[in-house]
Formats: C-alpha cells, structure tokens, sequence
C-alpha cells in the first residue's frame, strides 16, 4: 500500500526548517563556530556575522531607533519584556494573548504588580475601549498581541499605543508580535516600546528568538554573566540558529506580499469548501491570511485531530503551548459555548502550502467530521 504524503497545516505551532536556510548557516556548524567574544580571528569573524544577522532580522520591520536582542524564543522575549518593565502599579493585557504573556502577567500579582485583562471581541481581538479603561496613572505596562496566535484577528497596535500614551506617556507598551512577523505588513512606530518575535514560526529553528527594543526604553537584564547582548542577555550566543533566523527571514520577507495574498485566498476557499452544517467559522475575514480557526460544533476537536492524522493531514486544536487544558482559554473569552469549545480546530498556513493541499485536507476534515457525527447519532 502506498504511504500517504502528510500535509502539515499547523504553521501556527512550528513551521518546517527552510532547507536553504538551514544550509547557508551550516558553516556555524563546520567552520565558523567560534564563539562571537574571542579576541582571536575567528572571533571576530562570528561577532561580524552576528552583527550582520542582527541588523537583517531587524530592518524590514524597524528603523535606527530600535535594535535587537537575540533570545531563546518568543517565551524568553515575552517574559523579558514583562518582568523587567511591570514593576509598579498595575500591568494591562488582553484576555486573548499567548500563554507568554498571559501567565507571565499571572505571576506580577506575586510581584506585587496588579494584572489587568482586557476582555475580547468574538473574533479574538481585544476590545480597545475596555483596554483603555484599564490604564489608569498607575500603568506601568501594556501588552497587546498584534496577531492572535487562535483565531488570527489582527489588533492595530499602532493606533492602542498612540492612545495608551496620549492616557499616561509613561507606560512601556509591548506586543507579541510572534505570528505576524514575517507574515503581514509590520513598521514599528516610536510608540511601541518592545516587540516579541521567533524564528521558528518563518522557516528558520526552534530556539532562537528576539526582543525588539526602541533605543531609549530602559531594559533591565533578563540573564547575567558574560554581559553578551548589550549586558541584556547574557550567555554565548547562538550563532548556528541566528544564522538560520537571519537567512530564513530574508526570504520571507521577499515572498511577504505574494505570501499574503495567496494564502488569503487559500484560507478562503478552505473555508469555502467546508460543509457548513458541519463547520462553523471563528476566524474574521480581516485577520491573518495564515490561520482558520473553526469549530466542528458537538464534537471533540482533540477527536477529529487524531482521525486527521491518521487521514494524513495535521491541523491544531488550538494554541500548542496550552493543549494539556480541555478548553481554549483564548477562545472560551470571545465568549463561545461548551460545545462550539469542544470542537476547535486551528488550520494554518506557511509559504509551502498549496492548493491541491487545501482541496484535500478541506475533504478529509468533512470526512472525518461527517464520520464522527454518525458515531454519535
């Protein structure tokens, strides 16, 4: 029996490692490993490459009053931004951020730092007017995720700084920004502070992140040591998997528009090919053209993800960093029911997605859906 080729359509997890990406980096493997602070040649040889990769990763969403500082992943950015500027007063987010932000936001309360949460929008974007609410002259901190790793809406950042500080110009405002760099259209304004964002989710490898960091916002050091990153982050830093970030990130960037249109008329005619008394749609039609999340309403999402597996394709239930709760915390605060709860499924996208991909997974997730529901009747 021939084996069945897996389509993966959970890009909002991981994405697969981009082979060129990879390759080009091979040398901070097999020649160029030396650590980037040796005085001797080589050394330099790495700082000059660090140096270069820095500034690639940077510029296409950031001009010369940010820079960077390379992290672990989105978490350690997250909980660098938080930790070090939530440290009076009270904090405000959103009920909708990442698990990141949101439990990182949890433990202020510890740090006797009062966490405020914005409710949402149906469609998982934040409710602008309770957040602002919430900012009083106490805030010493907002964060506000710029895409919604769940449902995809887009909150406009831009506009909820602006207005964060026209309410107290001395908060520090902070977004994740994990699922839309590289993904949508982003230029940092002078009124965001601090931006999150990772390699993995663009092609490049998991553990290598970085915080975004306007120049004259005051940063407290999230490691000690050897005083790497500005005396930010300290640690030999991760050459092999900056390198990845760096190279996968230029070519992300070229294909961004293309990317955005396509997959936007990917998700739509997924969409489109899903049974409707079988599916309904959580995801709104203005948020980000690489993820769809819907519900198979009475059923078990976590259910009908094993009968996709073993159908040969890969979806989500929801954000991977939370799958051991029964709910989506996240989607349960746009205010949905038990059953539409238990019956998410998150469909996302990466830029090797075709459409023969679409038409097939949108047949076997009717399929399975239509297979689960006799079951039950």
């Amino acid at each position: 029996m021939k084996e069945t080729t897996m389509i993966y359509l959970d890009n909002a997890a991981t994405t697969r490692p981009n082979s060129g990406a990879v390759s080009r980096a091979n040398e901070f493997i097999t020649e160029n490993y030396y650590n980037p602070s040796a005085r001797y040649r080589g050394g330099d040889e790495a700082a000059r490459a660090l140096k270069a990769a820095r500034q690639a990763v940077l510029a296409p969403v950031a001009g010369d009053k940010f820079d960077l500082i390379f992290t672990s992943g989105g978490t350690e950015a997250d909980n660098h931004a938080v930790f070090s500027s939530a440290r009076r007063g009270n904090a405000v987010t959103t009920a909708g951020e990442h698990a990141a932000v949101y439990e990182s936001f949890v433990q202020l309360k510890s740090r006797g730092v009062e966490p405020r949460f914005a409710t949402l929008n149906q469609d998982g974007s934040v409710n602008e007017d309770a957040l602002l609410e919430l900012v009083d002259e106490k805030t010493s901190f907002v964060s506000v995720v710029h895409v919604n790793n769940e449902t995809g809406a887009v909150n406009d950042i831009f506009s909820l700084a602006r207005r964060v500080k026209e309410k107290n110009p001395r908060v520090v405002f902070h977004s994740d920004g994990v699922q839309a760099y590289g993904k949508i259209p982003v230029r940092l304004t002078g009124d965001i502070d601090l931006y999150s964002i990772s390699a993995h989710k663009i092609g490049a490898l998991k553990g290598t992140g970085a915080l975004i960091k306007r120049k004259k916002c005051s940063l407290l050091p999230f490691l000690y040591g050897g005083g790497q990153e500005g005396a930010l982050r300290s640690g030999t830093e991760n050459t092999f998997g900056i390198a990845c970030f760096r190279f996968a990130a230029e070519e992300k960037f070229q294909m961004l528009v293309a990317d955005k249109e396509r997959l936007k008329s990917y998700r739509e005619q997924l969409w489109s090919l899903l049974e409707k008394p079988l599916f309904e749609r959580i995801s709104p039609e203005n948020g980000s053209p690489y993820i769809l999340c819907v519900s198979a309403s009475g059923l078990r999402g976590e259910v009908l993800q094993r009968m996709l597996w073993d159908r040969g394709v890969v979806v989500g239930t929801g954000s991977a960093c939370s799958s051991k709760k029964p709910h989506s915390r996240v989607i349960e605060a746009c205010g949905y029911g038990a059953k539409t709860l238990d019956g998410v499924l998150r469909v996302s996208f990466s830029s090797q997605t075709s459409a023969g991909e679409i038409e097939r997974a949108a047949f076997e997730m009717n399929a399975a859906a239509r297979e689960m529901r006799e079951r039950l009747n």
